[in-house]
């Protein structure tokens, strides 16, 4: 599968997800799916991240978008997060990296000095047709609501 691009419709994927149904993007058609990649579950930017996304959910609702969150994590640990942080939307088990790697957030990044290969904070915006309208890479997530909610304010 090729990487996406901005302009271009996304591949049909299939992935585990918490919910008990495996998420699949073409079940989504004719709603705006905003899809963010975090680097771990229960960490603290990756909580504060999920918690923004919902306590706006209203918002997203409103504008007839749905949220799913992906990471590595398995999905007993997305189960848990999920709970834990009242979560209404679900989270996406990448266990292979395969979605990761469509969405291209697999990165070097660097820990207490050492190298490793890990998701890099990306959120990305697709439309109702299926196709990439937004990407947001290397996500501060202080500012990171809010240049969500403006970009689907204009949809």
């Amino acid at each position: 599968m090729s990487q996406v691009a901005l302009g271009q419709a996304v591949p049909d994927f299939e992935v585990a997800s918490t919910g008990d149904k495996p998420f699949r993007l073409s079940d989504y058609k004719g709603k705006n799916v905003l899809i963010y990649f975090y680097p771990k579950d229960s960490t603290p930017g990756c909580t504060l991240e999920g918690q923004n996304f919902r306590d706006n959910i209203d918002f997203f609702n409103d504008n007839n978008t749905v949220i799913v969150g992906v990471s590595r994590d398995s999905l007993r640990r997305h189960e848990n997060f999920k709970t834990k942080q009242c979560f209404p939307f679900e989270l996406l088990s990448d266990e292979d990296e395969a979605i990761c790697k469509l969405f291209d957030v697999i990165k070097l990044k660097k820990l207490y000095g050492k190298e490793h290969l890990g998701i890099e904070r990306s959120t990305f915006l697709i439309d109702t047709n299926g196709v990439l309208k937004h990407e947001w890479r290397a996500v501060k997530v202080k500012e990171h609501l809010d240049e969500v909610k403006d970009v689907i304010s204009t949809l």
